[in-house]
């Protein structure tokens, strides 16, 4: 590949990166959403989140695992207590952690 179709490249992955996230913002920031839209909105971000999250922590080898052997399911349980009970990212990620070590080291999984 010579130069030019490598910067092309670079510009039009950049502009199909950024524009889907520009655009909203340019368009909708001179104007105010409606109660429901914002309250809505509000939750676009845990429900990403969980989205992501479930399935890697349910399937296990291309079935769902829900059996003691899955500890990253197990170690997300009480991660997810902490969460909610201190509002605390680190705190939930270091008990997840912890767990996660714990169990490898206890049972050799």
């Amino acid at each position: 590949m010579d130069q030019g179709a490598i910067t092309w490249t670079l510009i039009g992955m950049a502009l199909a990166t950024y524009g889907p996230r520009l655009l909203p913002v340019w368009l909708l920031s001179s104007r105010s959403m409606p109660p429901a839209v914002t309250a809505w909105l509000r939750y676009v971000p845990s429900a990403v989140l969980a989205a992501l999250l479930f399935p890697l922590l349910l399937v296990n080898g291309g079935h769902i695992s829900l059996g003691p052997k899955n500890i990253f399911l197990w170690a997300a349980l009480p991660a997810a207590w902490v969460a909610v009970k201190t509002r605390s990212m680190v705190g939930s990620v270091l008990v997840g952690m912890a767990i996660v070590a714990a169990a490898r080291y206890l049972f050799a999984v």
